[in-house]
């Protein structure tokens, strides 16, 4: 008797779901309601490779400058009218957070006037707290509505009946857990180097529930002042800067870790995460550890960050045999585990 009450029960609950989920179809599909295509920036990927952008002459930008209508409907969300020709599968956006830019790409075939024409009658509406400017600009492949946003945003977006809702939100209404990667340098031999290293750590954070931003993934430089406010804007868990060494002393070898010495908060801080840094990546590398430094005035990143923050130096190019070692895919794939291992430690702690 019991069992035949339970297989009721059973069914009794299965029928309610599937009518649920039938309805939740009906209501989308009525509604032409879908979610578009997103990427991150350190995900975004053109013809030439990772994305490197240049920057849009000014005058560009003012000749194509977006119109925000006032006077439209009221909405909590930000709202982009589209060209009756463009679908969902046509448009992704892409999360500039480094530059506090959201990039809406609108694929077509070839280069085409409909939408550079649509936009110059038809402006944008809604909530616009988070926005400061927008422009387009008109690709072969590709058309491009570039929005300025005040702050680093994290967003859910809806496709429905050709107009694009965008809903900003902080990345810690969004993420629990935020850690903020520094590949030091820019386009030369040591940039290269802590690069690699990133790409090989941002495959295994990619596996995690940690939401990971990076202060680029490109042949890039951004200034020390950028790179700090991802840190401090995104209010993040950690700072990890990664650095190789160099002095005239070519018999200098070794990894070390450089803590904020400005900024202390108790149980977890910069220490203990320079310290978790060190341990990891010499006992990865099977290397020699020179122990852990206070920042000095050069260690701008880290001194100007407001969350815990270290730099992990993995060895030094000014040696001969440590710069071959840095050359070697199995040595940087090493390096990454070693500071994937401090992150999961970081955590657990």
């Amino acid at each position: 008797m019991q069992q035949n009450q339970l297989m009721k029960q059973t069914a009794i609950f299965a029928a309610l779901f599937a009518v649920a989920a039938m309805a939740v179809i009906i209501y989308y599909s009525a509604n032409k309601v879908v979610v578009v295509n997103d990427v991150a920036q350190d995900e975004v990927v053109h013809s030439m490779g990772t994305a490197k952008q240049e920057k849009t002459p000014e005058n560009i930008r003012e000749k194509n400058r977006i119109v925000f209508d006032s006077n439209s409907q009221k909405t909590n969300c930000f709202c982009i009218p589209l060209h009756s020709s463009v679908t969902a599968e046509n448009v992704t956006i892409e999360n500039h957070y480094m530059d506090k830019e959201l990039w809406i790409s609108i694929q077509q075939k070839r280069k085409d006037d409909v939408n550079e024409e649509f936009y110059r009658s038809n402006g944008v509406y809604g909530n616009r707290d988070a926005v400061i400017d927008g422009y387009f600009e008109n690709g072969e492949e590709t058309f491009w509505l570039k929005f300025q946003l005040n702050d680093i945003y994290e967003y859910s977006s809806i496709f429905e009946n050709n107009n694009l809702y965008i809903e900003f939100m902080t990345p810690k209404e969004v993420y629990d857990k935020i850690v903020i990667i520094d590949p030091a340098y820019g386009d030369d031999v040591s940039g290269f180097i802590t690069l690699a290293i990133a790409r090989n750590l941002k495959q295994k954070l990619d596996e995690t529930d940690i939401k990971v931003y990076y202060t680029r993934m490109s042949d890039t430089n951004p200034t020390d002042e950028s790179r700090v406010n991802l840190a401090n804007a995104a209010r993040a868990d950690m700072l990890i800067r990664i650095e190789v060494g160099e002095e005239d002393d070519g018999k200098v070898f070794g990894t070390e870790a450089v803590y904020n010495s400005h900024f202390f908060i108790p149980e977890f801080g910069s220490v203990e995460l320079a310290d978790l840094l060190e341990r990891e990546v010499v006992t990865a590398i099977s290397g020699k550890a020179n122990g852990l430094i206070e920042s000095t005035k050069d260690d701008t990143v880290i001194n100007w960050a407001e969350v815990p923050a270290a730099t992990i130096r993995v060895g030094y190019v000014s040696n001969a045999q440590e710069a071959i070692l840095l050359s070697h895919e199995d040595y940087i794939q090493k390096i990454a585990d070693g500071i994937y291992q401090a992150i999961m430690k970081a955590y657990e702690e």
